[in-house]
């Protein structure tokens, strides 16, 4: 759940001579070193594209930076009918063609031995960093855009979704094995606010990638999402991960026997002794129950981890037989 091992000491040391995230994220030869340091350490199943769910937006007309100590930083918020008429619609060729670059070394760099893995953001958590500036606490000015001018925000979260799909395309052209879609903001809308504001974009997503790849996995986070559970298996994924907040027996209940699970220990959890964790891994595992399970974190690994709780974790999760 993390694509960078930002706990890692190694992943520091490049921070330190590349202070810039950006600078970071689109430099080709930086994402391929910066994706493979966990997986040269900790050789998990996935190896996850170094990138940020907001690198679309320059080629989408929307300035902005990642700033340190601060996070995403939008210069001139997206707010009104005229402002949205002035986004473009993304054309990942153009815009961000490190991505596919970074990728396609990537699976010759893994040759098959783990996943890679793609992802972007879901059209109303994007929505909501470009209406409110930035990370928010109340998402005050997308839901009073949601609430009296439906229409702008929709025709936003249109442009976001269409562009959204053509990413996704573009990253498994160019050898993404699967792709994550995080909507970490929906679950800031009331179950009926969701139904109109996000899930129909997302179907849409969906039923737009699987015309063209119809093989491809596709994986939905949405933290928090305990009220949304179900809602979020209508939009047709593959996959719905689940952190830490919901109980993973409820959740595979809830969700049904056709749709896969990933997830969901504490990331805190890895603060703990071994014992703890090995306990934790196991109770995750047996709830979750036999197959259609991603073992995973809830959420990132926080910095600060012990390196060798990390490993501790793969070392039980790879000795694991049902």
């Amino acid at each position: 759940m993390r694509q960078a091992g930002r706990y890692m000491k190694s992943y520091q040391n490049i921070c330190e001579k590349y202070p810039s995230f950006r600078e970071r994220s689109e430099n080709v030869d930086l994402v391929v070193e910066i994706s493979l340091q966990p997986w040269t350490v900790f050789k998990p199943d996935g190896v996850i594209l170094f990138s940020d769910i907001l690198t679309p937006l320059s080629g989408m007309n929307i300035p902005f930076d990642i700033v340190k100590g601060k996070g995403p930083v939008i210069f001139d918020p997206v707010r009104t009918a005229t402002q949205v008429d002035q986004v473009r619609e993304f054309v990942p060729e153009d815009s961000v063609p490190y991505v596919g670059e970074a990728l396609k070394i990537l699976r010759k760099e893994v040759d098959n031995k783990a996943a890679v893995l793609g992802f972007v953001g879901a059209p109303f958590t994007l929505a909501s960093y470009v209406v409110e500036g930035g990370s928010s606490k109340h998402f005050s000015n997308i839901k009073r855009l949601a609430f009296s001018e439906p229409k702008v925000l929709h025709s936003l979260l249109q442009k976001f979704t269409t562009s959204m799909a053509r990413y996704i395309q573009y990253q498994a052209d160019s050898g993404a094995q699967a792709v994550q879609l995080f909507d970490s903001w929906a679950t800031e809308l009331s179950p009926s606010d969701f139904e109109e504001f996000s899930l129909p974009y997302l179907k849409q997503i969906v039923d737009t990638v699987k015309k063209t790849h119809p093989e491809l996995p596709l994986i939905l986070y949405a933290s928090g999402s305990g009220g949304l559970i179900e809602r979020l298996a209508l939009t047709g994924v593959d996959v719905v991960s689940l952190d830490w907040t919901v109980d993973m027996a409820d959740g595979r209940k809830r969700l049904g026997p056709n749709i896969a699970v990933q997830g969901n220990v504490d990331p805190g959890v890895l603060f703990g002794s071994k014992e703890f964790i090995t306990n934790r891994i196991n109770d995750t595992v047996r709830k979750a129950g036999r197959g259609k399970h991603i073992l995973n974190l809830g959420h990132g690994i926080r910095v600060g981890t012990p390196e060798e709780n990390v490993a501790h974790f793969f070392e039980v999760a790879k000795g694991i037989r049902y």
